[in-house]
């Protein structure tokens, strides 16, 4: 395992107990916890939604450090595509968060904007993981 993806993977680790504390939240949400008792259905589902995709994308970034070790790319598009795969759960994460309407029936917030953005993040970051194990070995 290379330096780059030894440090990408333990800020990955050390960021998964803030996504457990938000799984201790959403469950406190879920079981109508006092203080818990005005959040709307709305922003449960925003919340449950911030939460799985952190959880998941975090995971897929851990695997896709130790895929960019092999990669064909020179060293600043493999740390962008590094750097890329952790921003995106950020980002999306954020904009469920952030995003989350404060009553029913009312708009989404700005943040909502970010999921988007995040994804997009996602798409390019995903893609050059794949094409950089494509290119072959000179």
């Amino acid at each position: 395992m290379s330096d780059a993806a030894r440090w990408m993977i333990a800020l990955a680790f050390i960021s998964l107990p803030s996504i457990a504390f938000g799984g201790y939240f959403l469950l406190s949400i879920l079981k109508r916890q006092v203080g818990t008792e005005n959040i709307t259905t709305e922003q449960r589902d925003y919340f449950r939604a911030g939460h799985a995709h952190a959880g998941v994308l975090v995971l897929l970034a851990i695997v896709a450090q130790l895929i960019l070790d092999n990669s064909r790319f020179n060293e600043s598009i493999t740390w962008a595509l590094r750097i890329g795969l952790f921003a995106a759960p950020l980002l999306m994460s954020g904009g469920f968060f952030g995003g989350a309407p404060r009553k029913q029936g009312d708009r989404p917030g700005v943040l909502i904007k970010l999921i988007p953005t995040g994804a997009i993040v996602l798409a390019i970051s995903t893609l050059g993981v794949g094409v950089s194990l494509l290119i072959p070995n000179n």
